[in-house]
C-alpha cells in the first residue's frame, strides 16, 4: 500500500510538469573600498569624499518558464504513471490473494490437528480401558502377562501419538499467529466449523483456466507492464524531436548613492518574454541507444506476461487434478474407514468376552488407525 502511495505521488508529479515554473531571487551585496568613499554617479564616477567607505548594491527578479512542446514526453509520462498506479493497486490484490491462501492453508492445518487430537484422545481412552480390563483378568490369572504387556505398550504408543498431535497443534497455531502478525503474549484459538462438507461439483478445467487468466491480478499486472514499457519507447523517441520552451522574467537593481531605493527600482525595472527552441542535431547515439533499450524492455515485459500466463495455467491444472484426486481419495478413504472401524469394534467386543486375543485386536487397531489417518487427511 505504501508503494501504491508512492506511485500516486509520482503520477501527480508527472501531471504537474505541464505547469509553468516560478521562482524569485534577490541578491544584496556590500562593498568596502577607498574608491567608494565618495558618491558614485550614474556613470560610475566618484563625486566628492575621500578615504574608505561602503557601497550597497543588489539585484532582484522573478522568473518563469513553461514547456510548450517536447515530443509529447510529458503526456506520455502522465499516461505511464497512471498505469503505474493501476499496477500498484493490482499488486495489492495479488498480495492479498497470497496472504489469504497462506492463512487458509495454516487454518486448515490446525483443523487437521484438532481432528487428529479428537481421534487420538479416543484411541488413548480406549487403550486405557482395554488395559484396565486386561489388568483385572491378569490379577485373577485368566490371561498371561505377555497379553497385558502388549496392551500396555499400545497404550503408551497411543499416549505418545496424542502428545505429538497436541504439540503439532501448538506449532501450527504459532505459524498462523506469525502470519497474522499477532503479539507474542496473545493466546488465541481458531473457530471451528460445525462440519466440513466437500462439493461434488468441479468446474471444468478450461473454464477455470479462462476465468483465472481473465481475472487474476498478476495477469492484468503483466499486461500493464507491457503498456508501461511501450511508453518508455515513446518517451525515448522524444529525444529526436525539438523542444520549445517559453520564458518570462521581471528584474531590477539598486546601487547606493545613485538615488533613492524606490526610484532606482522603478528606473531599472525591466521585463523579458522569450521563446527557446532546442533542436537535437547529433547526440552521439545516445537517443538511439535509449530507444533500442526501451524496445528490449518491451520484449522482456511480453516474455514476463507470457511466463505469468503459463505459470498460472500450470497452477490451475495442478489444482484441478488435485481436486479430482482428493475427491476420489475421500470417497475411497471414507469406505475404508467405515469397514476398518467396524472390524476394530468387533475385535474390541471379542476381547471383552475373551474370544479374541490381544494380537488380533492390535492388528485390527493398526488397520483402523491407518484408515482413520487416511480419512482425516482426505477430509
Amino acid at each position: 500500500r505504501l508503494s501504491q502511495l508512492t506511485s500516486q505521488q509520482e503520477y501527480l508529479l508527472a501531471k504537474a510538469a505541464r505547469l509553468p515554473s516560478l521562482s524569485a531571487s534577490a541578491t544584496q551585496n556590500f562593498e568596502h573600498s577607498k574608491r567608494n568613499a565618495g558618491r558614485v554617479d550614474a556613470n560610475g564616477n566618484i563625486i566628492g569624499g575621500s578615504g574608505s567607505g561602503f557601497t550597497a548594491f543588489g539585484s532582484y527578479g522573478v522568473n518563469s518558464s513553461v514547456t510548450l512542446y517536447n515530443g509529447n514526453y510529458i503526456n506520455n509520462t502522465i499516461l505511464q504513471k497512471n498505469l503505474a498506479v493501476q499496477s500498484a493497486n493490482l499488486s495489492i490484490l495479488q498480495q492479498e490473494n497470497d496472504i489469504t491462501l497462506q492463512i487458509t492453508q495454516a487454518y486448515l492445518t490446525i483443523l487437521l490437528d484438532k481432528e487428529n487430537i479428537i481421534f487420538d484422545t479416543d484411541q488413548f481412552n480406549t487403550s486405557k480401558a482395554q488395559v484396565d480390563l486386561e489388568q483385572k483378568r491378569y490379577n485373577v490369572g485368566s490371561v498371561a502377562r505377555s497379553a497385558l504387556i502388549q496392551l500396555q505398550a499400545q497404550q503408551a504408543t497411543d499416549q505418545y501419538t496424542l502428545v505429538n498431535a497436541r504439540n503439532a497443534e501448538r506449532g501450527d497455531k504459532l505459524t498462523l499467529k506469525e502470519l497474522l502478525v499477532l503479539p507474542s503474549d496473545l493466546d488465541f484459538d481458531i473457530m471451528r466449523p460445525d462440519t466440513i462438507v466437500h462439493s461434488d461439483s468441479v468446474t471444468a478445467f478450461h473454464e477455470t483456466e479462462q476465468i483465472a487468466l481473465n481475472t487474476r491480478p498478476e495477469v492484468k499486472n503483466g499486461e500493464l507492464g507491457v503498456k508501461i514499457a511501450q511508453y518508455d519507447v515513446d518517451k525515448a523517441r522524444a529525444g529526436y524531436k525539438p523542444t520549445l520552451t517559453a520564458g518570462a522574467s521581471l528584474n531590477s537593481n539598486y546601487v547606493s548613492g545613485n538615488g533613492s531605493f524606490p526610484t532606482q527600482l522603478n528606473n531599472n525595472f525591466n521585463q523579458q518574454v522569450g521563446l527557446t527552441l532546442s533542436v537535437p542535431l547529433f547526440t552521439k547515439r545516445v537517443v538511439k541507444t535509449q530507444v533500442e533499450e526501451a524496445k528490449i524492455q518491451v520484449d522482456q515485459a511480453q516474455l514476463d506476461l507470457r511466463n505469468t500466463k503459463i505459470t498460472l495455467s500450470q497452477t490451475v491444472e495442478r489444482a484441478f487434478i488435485n481436486v479430482q484426486n482428493a475427491k476420489g481419495q475421500y470417497d475411497a478413504a471414507l469406505e475404508q474407514y467405515k469397514y476398518n472401524k467396524e472390524s476394530y469394534r468387533i475385535a474390541s467386543e471379542q476381547l471383552k468376552v475373551g474370544v479374541a486375543n490381544p494380537v488380533y485386536l492390535l492388528l485390527q487397531k493398526t488397520l483402523f488407525v491407518q484408515a482413520q489417518q487416511a480419512f482425516i487427511q482426505a477430509k
